[in-house]
């Protein structure tokens, strides 16, 4: 099992910045990637950012440049992935859901954070 512990949401103002965190921790030599999520009111979750094991990231159009995703590996029963935010619009503003792809029985399985709130405005 994976377990994912975020922090760091809030209420920012338009072009201010925010730093995402999440803790997994459990079967966390079995991840092979890490990323975030966000889901808006009335839209659908969408993928923000994703890092590989190989340390390989791929972000969605509209946070390139001003999004960067990282991990840091403490030990080998807990790794950390962080988000961090600059120069953020109204339009950031949504639930950031961690996410976690483990590989475990021959096949991939999603895990989720609990979810942070991004509230961008003015």
């Amino acid at each position: 099992q994976v377990q994912l512990v975020e922090s760091g949401g809030g209420l920012v103002q338009p072009g201010g910045s925010l730093r995402l965190s999440c803790a997994a921790s459990g079967s966390i030599f079995s991840i092979g990637a890490m990323g975030w999520y966000r889901q808006a009111p009335g839209k659908q979750r969408e993928l923000v950012a994703r890092i590989t094991r190989s340390g390989s990231t791929n972000y969605t159009d509209s946070v390139k440049g001003r999004f960067t995703i990282s991990t840091i590996s403490r030990d080998n029963a807990k790794n950390t992935v962080y988000l961090q935010m600059n120069s953020l619009k109204p339009e950031d503003t949504a639930v950031y859901y961690c996410n976690a792809d483990r590989w475990y029985s021959s096949r991939w399985s999603a895990y989720w954070g609990q979810g942070t709130q991004v509230t961008v405005s003015s």
